[in-house]
């Protein structure tokens, strides 16, 4: 039985650039694409996958809250970040949302399939460029310290909605998006910012960058 993979990137250039090199292995089999991370759990869900490598900054829902939902599932697809970003942020918020791997892109050629195998044999996989020690230590660091990440005082539907928010969506196209009502999305929208104790979209996009919700183009 070939190992089954789905490919989550907003890129198809770097989808099928994965692609090939993932097939070019006998025993390896791309079974699925996303190019959303909304796209990714709803395919997850539908093609059980073994693997799932996930990009962060994509559109509609990022990697890191995709794999979280897919951590919540039942489902026993397991996670590989694949990722431009090695910020300490982004790595610990990757590994607490459930991901077994974490590949920075530059090395992918390298170790993608390294990857893959490993994580699919119950591994957790980190690239060359991140130390095992450095994250030991800093998961220690975060759980030792009181001062919590203010992520965590959102649901995952503020969360859902902080981003799509912060992408210029709408209330009517986010309630469109996650099948809620303009009026609720409003709620969950004054709700997170009073939570974050921010008072207009200007901060809610800067707080969303330096959080990882989003990205720059």
């Amino acid at each position: 039985m070939p190992i089954k993979i789905l490919i989550a990137d907003d890129h198809a250039v770097v989808r099928e650039g994965l692609r090939l090199i993932l097939e070019a292995e006998g025993d390896i089999s791309v079974i699925g694409e996303a190019a959303n991370g909304q796209l990714a759990v709803r395919q997850v869900q539908k093609l059980a996958p073994d693997v799932a490598v996930m990009d962060i900054a994509m559109p509609k829902l990022n990697g890191i809250e995709a794999t979280a939902q897919i951590s919540n599932s039942k489902i026993a697809t397991k996670v590989i970040i694949f990722s431009m970003h090695s910020s300490k942020e982004h790595i610990f918020r990757a590994l607490e949302a459930g991901a077994q791997g974490y590949l920075l892109k530059e090395s992918a050629g390298k170790e993608i399939v390294k990857a893959v195998r490993s994580v699919y044999a119950g591994r957790l996989f980190l690239s060359d460029r991140i130390s095992r020690t450095v994250i030991d230590d800093y998961i220690h660091q975060r759980r030792a310290d009181s001062k919590e990440s203010p992520l965590k005082r959102l649901s995952p539907r503020e969360r859902e909605v902080l981003q799509l928010v912060v992408e210029g969506k709408s209330s009517a196209k986010i309630a469109d998006s996650l099948f809620l009502s303009p009026k609720t999305v409003e709620t969950y929208r004054s709700r997170l910012m009073l939570k974050l104790g921010l008072k207009d979209l200007p901060s809610l996009v800067k707080f969303a960058i330096q959080h990882g919700m989003t990205a720059l183009e």
